[in-house]
């Protein structure tokens, strides 16, 4: 891997969200996002790659190709895979795990072909495999190309490292930032989440408005490889300071529970200075004090909470009161059901492309200022 020459860096994202993704990298400072299903590739060098890792709200893992060879039978591959040159970016002292996929190849049996490669990375690196490693070599034999990447995030980053209360059916935090990026939410508005669960639109919101880094509190993969450089590193946390906004960021919910936990994660977070929480019905809320803003949730929709005849009333009980009480609010509401969206009767404008979420496909519905 020539240091000096930009590498590929693929940046997964949940289907369906690599468009918000693509204009997040963007306004990152990443060059020319090139999109395709299931994330968003661009050059850079490792510094990029760690910046990415710390900086980006709605990437699920960020992945480095780290060099690709042709290999059209299992003993081509056992001999390129040895001089394949590893020891540029992995370290002998670190354990791996290797995974691999074959498509459209002359080698299609995938078990064997992760033995090969684990058998180079043992005997060539000296490096232990390892299933439960944090590293992950990942390899993609396509059309008889061997494309090898590494994963340098280990955990998902979605874990950001300071939510510690965590309710049912949760909103992962990278597809929260993603949804309030398609809501055009740039931090300088309040957020009002009325079924706020565990807090995740809330917390996200907060933390965009005052600039705060996803990634501040956890640990990366990245950081057990030879091309680490941890003064760098070390620099680009420090420079992670936090401004001061006037805005405030608001949730509520019918369940004690749920703002306690909401609670609990905006003071792990920092950001319990500039957040409120109260409990309170549908049928309840009112709009903050203030000016408006944007209204964002995500209501249960009956595949695996709450029943389907009474989620009809309470998404027609919250459309009411939108209408009744929020003018001059967007309002967003994430669901699985278009009928359960028109419910609401709410002046929804086209909803957005059908997004991955718990083994169902949910659609962002945005309205307009209600009037």
């Amino acid at each position: 891997m020539d240091k000096t020459e930009p590498f590929e860096i693929f940046l997964v994202v949940t289907p369906g969200l690599e468009q918000p993704l693509a204009e997040e990298a963007r306004a990152l400072g990443f060059d020319a996002p090139i999109v395709s299903p299931g994330g968003v590739t661009v050059q850079g060098h490792w510094p990029d790659v760690w910046r990415a890792n710390l900086w980006l709200r709605g990437a699920t893992r960020v992945l480095v190709r780290i060099g690709a060879f042709r290999a059209f039978h299992l003993a081509q591959l056992d001999k390129r895979a040895r001089k394949f040159p590893w020891a540029e970016t992995l370290r002998a002292d670190v354990p791996v795990r290797v995974e691999v996929t074959c498509r459209k190849s002359k080698i299609y049996h995938a078990k064997a072909a992760a033995q090969r490669i684990e058998r180079a990375l043992s005997e060539v690196l000296g490096a232990q495999i390892d299933p439960k490693a944090d590293l992950a070599v990942k390899v993609r034999i396509e059309d008889d190309l061997c494309a090898i990447s590494l994963d340098t995030s280990g955990e998902s980053l979605h874990k950001r490292g300071h939510k510690p209360a965590v309710g049912k059916a949760p909103m992962r935090e990278t597809m929260a930032a993603m949804f309030l990026r398609q809501c055009r939410f740039d931090g300088s508005e309040p957020v009002y989440d009325p079924m706020c669960g565990s807090g995740t639109f809330v917390l996200e919101a907060a933390e965009i408005a005052i600039g705060r880094a996803p990634g501040r509190s956890r640990s990366f993969a990245f950081e057990k490889l030879a091309s680490f450089d941890v003064q760098i590193w070390d620099e680009m946390r420090r420079a992670e300071t936090p401004n001061s906004t006037d805005r405030r960021f608001y949730g509520s919910d019918r369940n004690d529970g749920a703002i306690a936990n909401s609670i609990r994660n905006a003071e792990a977070a920092g950001v319990d200075g500039i957040t409120r929480f109260h409990r309170a019905a549908i049928s309840d809320i009112v709009p903050p004090d203030g000016p408006p803003g944007l209204v964002i949730v995500n209501p249960p929709y009956g595949a695996r909470i709450g029943n389907k005849k009474l989620l009809f009333g309470l998404y027609g009980a919250f459309g009411q009161v939108m209408k009744e009480r929020f003018s001059g609010w967007r309002v967003g509401v994430i669901t699985s059901d278009g009928g359960l969206a028109k419910a609401t009767a709410l002046p929804f404008q086209s909803p957005g492309p059908p997004v991955a979420h718990g083994g169902l496909k949910v659609k962002l519905y945005q309205t307009p200022k209600l009037s």
